[in-house]
Order: structure tokens, then sequence, then C-alpha cells
């Protein structure tokens, strides 16, 4: 359905209004598949910005993450600190293998941090785009923490059953196990609306990190209802699924993190400057056009083809195609349009 817009522009002096028919509909949303495996990816693997809620302001964005990271990290040493009590008493594998994800959760929280905290430093003659790009950097350390806790959970699964030994006290590993399912899923929740409102890729993966741990928190609870059931290599196999499963579900925010480093970029964002830039009276074209990530906010730049216009004119074009590219992209912090004159044959 076609959709009009009024823009107004100063054209040497004075204003006019051009009317413009949108021949396509603006859509936001993002291809993840439907039904139940749509569904089960935006959950595990959820998009890293959210152009809906987005915060603008770059100051504002970074509070917002560094008080993400406190929040969480606060939460998720206390339920660490608990299971790691009933793994005391217990000596169940599973919950061990738990427990020090959590635990490595919890740390990965401190390079996010000081990664926010770098990223409001103003840029210099040496990064001339500022520091940024540490927060994809602290994501690269978050992942290979979380591979890390997964072969060492995978080491003391195999140990166990090679050698068994007795579990205790299974109650309170149920107990321990429902725990750090509601604290990871709680600060999963969490990371990943803050990490979406600011677009930062890196806190969404550590919201990922969180819900994987939240799941394993559950295969614990099977885990000891396997013991109860009188199947004591339950708990090593649990703690074997464990491993496992966060090591399938780290791909996806591997793979998110990678193409930021690449100065990737979601398709639809640049499809938003498209839209944005060919509205604008007296562009007849994108020639080029550029937008990447650097942290959780972008920056980019365009070539446009404009009508063969006086200089003040194509000046004035272009002040009002940066105007709406700003208004329509969301987290941007800078993004210049240069103007080249359409071909009079």
């Amino acid at each position: 359905m076609s959709t009009a817009k009024q823009h107004a522009h100063d054209h040497g002096g004075h204003a006019h209004e051009h009317e413009h028919e949108h021949g396509h509909a603006h859509d936001d949303r993002h291809p993840h598949g439907s039904g139940f495996v749509g569904a089960l990816r935006e959950f595990f693997v959820p998009h890293t910005h959210d152009p809906a809620d987005a915060v603008d302001d770059a100051l504002e964005a970074s509070a917002q993450g560094v008080r993400a990271v406190k929040v969480s990290l606060f939460l998720l040493l206390g339920t660490t600190v608990l299971q790691l009590l009933v793994v005391v008493v217990s000596g169940s594998v599973a919950l061990l293998a738990d427990t020090v994800h959590n635990f490595s959760d919890a740390l990965t929280a401190v390079p996010l941090w000081v990664a926010f905290v770098l990223g409001r430093r103003a840029a210099s003659r040496r990064c001339t785009y500022g520091l940024g790009r540490a927060e994809d950097v602290a994501g690269l350390f978050i992942i290979a923490v979380v591979a890390l806790s997964a072969v060492v959970a995978a080491w003391q699964s195999i140990d166990r059953i090679v050698h068994p030994q007795p579990i205790t006290n299974v109650g309170w590993v149920i107990v321990a196990g429902l725990v750090g399912f509601a604290g990871n899923e709680a600060v999963a929740v969490y990371r990943i609306r803050v990490g979406r409102r600011i677009g930062s890729a890196a806190l969404v993966a550590d919201g990922v990190h969180a819900r994987t741990d939240g799941f394993t928190s559950l295969a614990v609870v099977l885990g000891a209802l396997g013991v109860l059931a009188g199947f004591p290599l339950a708990d090593p196999i649990a703690g074997l699924a464990i491993s496992a499963a966060i090591m399938v579900l780290l791909w996806g925010a591997a793979r998110s993190i990678g193409i930021r480093l690449l100065d990737g970029i979601e398709p639809e964002l640049v499809g938003r400057a498209e839209h944005a830039l060919e509205h604008v009276d007296g562009i007849r074209a994108v020639a080029q056009l550029r937008l990447r990530w650097v942290g959780h906010r972008l920056q980019g730049d365009a070539l446009v083809v404009t009508d063969d216009l006086p200089l003040s004119q194509v000046e004035a074009v272009t002040r009002e195609a940066e105007r709406q590219v700003a208004a329509h992209v969301r987290s941007l912090d800078g993004f210049h349009v240069r103007a080249t004159a359409a071909d009079p044959a």
C-alpha cells in the first residue's frame, strides 16, 4: 500500500513542500523463519538490535550497558555461591559443571564492563574511530570463556563416569538447579533486552550465554531425578549434555560477533538508510551506501546522485539526506553524505 510523506526543503532561500509517493511499505521485521523453529531460533539467537526501542544517545546507551552488566554480575555471583554450597554437601558433578559455568558467566561481565567504559572515551589521533570496538573484543573473550567452561564440564563428567562417586542430598541438588535456572533466565532476559535496545552484540551474546546456563541448570535437575530413580550415571551424563548444548548454542553468538568484527551489518539497516535517502527531494539514486557497527553505535557514509543543481542547493540536499538517515536509523553516531551530479546524457 502506498504512503505519502511530506518533505520540506530550503532551496535557494525559499521553502517548498514536496509530496513523495512511497511505492513500498517499510518493514522492520526480520526473516527468521516461522513456527516453532523460528521461535526457538529467536529465543536462543536473538537479534542484536531493536529499532523500535533503540537508544539514540551514545552516553545513555553506554550507561544502560554498564548498569546491565553490574546488575547481572551480582545476581549471578549470588546464584553461584548458593550452588557451590550445595555442590560441597552433595558431590554432584553435574551441579559442579553448572556452578563453574555460572561463575564463568559472572566473570565475563568484567571485561564487558571495561569495554563499555572504554567505549565512552573520545577518539584520538591514534584511534580515530574511538574505542567502541573494545566491546566486540570483549565479546570474543566471552565466547572463549564459555567454550573453556564447556570443556571443563565435559572433562569432569567423563571422569565421574570412569570413576563413579555417590551423590548425597539429591533434593538440595534439585533445588539448586531450579535456583540456577531462575537466576540465569532473569539475567538473560535483562541482558538481551538492554543489548538489543543499545545495539550491543556482546551484551546480547552474554545474555544468550546466561540463557544456556539456565537450561543447563534444568539438565542438572533431570540428572538428579535420574539418580533418585536408581540411575546414578544420570548425573555425569547430564553434565556431558550440558557441555554439548553449550558448544552448539555458542555458534550463533560467535557468528554474530565475528560478523561485526568484519564490519558486517544487518541488511535491514541498510534498507532503512536507502529508504530514507531515496525519498529526499533532489536525490535521483543512491550510488553507494556503507554502514558498520563500532561497538553498539553505527557509523557510515553514502554517495548519492543528485539533480543538476547549484552548489548551495546540493549542500542543502546532502544535509537533509543526513538528517533523514539519522531519523530512520537509530543508534547512529555519524553519517556523511557526498553528492555527484547526474550525467546529462
